[in-house]
């Protein structure tokens, strides 16, 4: 398996990994599948040098990915990312997700980031001990902030901190 920066020729399969994961309401709060051109601006408007997406790939397949967002647009947030993983439904549980986030703890701070964040749903066990695992810890919970199909849901706010800094001036 290969970790790389996505092209836009990858942008399919990131689509339909994505999408998979709408229909099981576990890990993103859209409630319809969103569409290739939607994604075609999302991600020709970023900055690929500081918020990249990656995909990990076996055998040309890519078989999941993760991406960085701005966490806030206020600019002494430029520190802090929000991060989501998306793993084939027939990869998981062989470490891609895992793997994928290991890359971003270590590699975060050639990306100028101290602290990356990810938002899970309270129901999603399975991204709550992936974070967990590798580190991430329950910075916050957001009661009921969503409504999927009927359902109240809760957020939890994971974090954690890439290595130790000097925060004086």
């Amino acid at each position: 398996m290969k970790t790389r920066t996505a092209t836009e020729a990858d942008l399919p399969r990131i689509v339909d990994l994505y999408n998979i994961a709408v229909a099981t309401r576990m890990s993103t709060a859209d409630t319809e599948p969103v569409t290739l051109e939607s994604r075609v601006s999302w991600f020709r408007e970023r900055n690929h040098e500081t918020r990249p997406i990656w995909v990990m790939e076996t055998d040309g397949l890519v078989v999941g990915w993760l991406s960085f967002q701005p966490f806030h647009e206020r600019p002494a947030y430029y520190i802090t990312a929000e991060i989501s993983v998306y793993v084939a439904p027939d990869y998981r549980q062989r470490g891609i997700g895992r793997s994928l986030l290991s890359e971003a703890i270590h590699r975060g701070p050639e990306l100028g980031l101290r602290t990356l964040i990810g938002l899970v749903f309270k129901h999603n066990t399975p991204s709550i001990q992936l974070f967990g695992g590798v580190g991430f810890t329950v910075w916050g919970e957001l009661p009921t902030v969503a409504d999927m199909d009927g359902i109240d849901r809760d957020l939890i706010i994971m974090g954690r901190h890439l290595k130790d800094h000097d925060s004086s001036p």
